[in-house]
C-alpha cells in the first residue's frame, strides 16, 4: 500500500519542493488523505520543512533540490542575502551552512530538518532593487543578492559593529568578514551608491568613499 501510494505521488508531483495543496491534490483519491500524510512523514518518504511546505527523502528524490529555492519559499518576500550570499560568490573564505537572507518581514529563524534559515529585516525602499534570479538545473530558480547588495544588507544588519569612518570599514571587510582587497576593489561604486541612497546609511557611504579610494589608487598605479 505504501509503495503503491509513493509511486502514486511520485507520479503526479514532479517537483522536489511542494506545497500542501498540492500534497493533498496527489492524495484525493485515496481515503483519509491527511493521515496518509502522516504516515509519509514517518516513514521518510516526505519531509516536513514547515507548514505547508514539504520535500521528497533522499531516497525518493528524482533530482536534487535546491535549498536555496526553498529559502525563497520558507518565508517571503525575500531573497537570499548576507552571508550565504557572500560565500556564494567566494567574497568571504568561510563555509557557510545556514542560509541567510533579507526580508521586509521581521526577522525569523527557522530550524528545519534540512538546516537553518535566517531572515533579516530590512527597509522596504531598499528591497526591490540589486536581486539576481539563478536558473538552475530541473526548471528550478531562486532569486539572490548581487554581490555589492548582499554586502550592503550585511553592513546595514550589523548593528552591534560600530563603523564610523573609512578606515573602520575597511578593518572590518578586511579582518572581520575577510574580504580580500582586490574583491573589495571590484565591487561596483555606482550600485553601492544606489543601496547607500536607499538605506540612508552613513556606514555605506563610508563603504562608497572607501571603494572610490581603492579604484583610483589602482588607476594611478596602472598609469605610473
Amino acid at each position: 500500500m505504501v509503495q503503491r501510494m509513493t509511486i502514486n505521488i511520485r507520479e503526479r508531483i514532479k517537483t522536489e519542493i511542494f506545497d500542501y495543496q498540492t500534497l493533498i491534490d496527489a492524495l484525493k483519491e485515496l481515503s483519509c488523505p491527511r493521515d496518509k500524510i502522516t504516515d509519509l512523514i514517518k516513514k521518510g518518504i516526505i519531509i516536513r520543512i514547515k507548514k505547508g511546505l514539504y520535500i521528497f527523502g533522499d531516497r525518493y528524490r528524482s533530482f536534487p533540490y535546491s535549498k536555496e529555492l526553498l529559502a525563497n519559499l520558507i518565508f517571503g518576500p525575500s531573497y537570499i542575502s548576507l552571508d550565504y550570499a557572500l560565500d556564494y560568490y567566494g567574497l568571504i573564505p568561510e563555509r557557510v551552512e545556514a542560509l541567510t537572507s533579507v526580508t521586509i518581514g521581521r526577522s525569523r529563524k527557522f530550524h528545519t530538518p534540512v538546516g537553518l534559515f535566517i531572515f533579516r529585516q530590512i527597509p522596504p525602499r531598499a528591497y526591490q532593487t540589486g536581486i539576481s534570479l539563478v536558473e538552475e538545473a530541473h526548471g528550478q530558480s531562486f532569486m539572490i543578492a548581487l554581490p555589492e547588495k548582499a554586502l550592503s544588507d550585511k553592513i546595514f544588519t550589523e548593528k552591534g559593529i560600530p563603523i564610523n569612518s573609512q578606515k573602520e570599514m575597511h578593518r572590518f571587510l578586511v579582518e572581520d568578514l575577510r574580504i580580500e582587497i582586490s574583491a573589495i576593489e571590484s565591487l561596483s561604486l555606482s550600485k553601492i551608491n544606489e543601496y547607500a541612497n536607499l538605506y540612508r546609511s552613513r556606514k555605506l557611504r563610508f563603504l562608497s568613499s572607501l571603494v572610490k579610494r581603492l579604484q583610483k589608487s589602482r588607476k594611478d598605479i596602472l598609469h605610473e
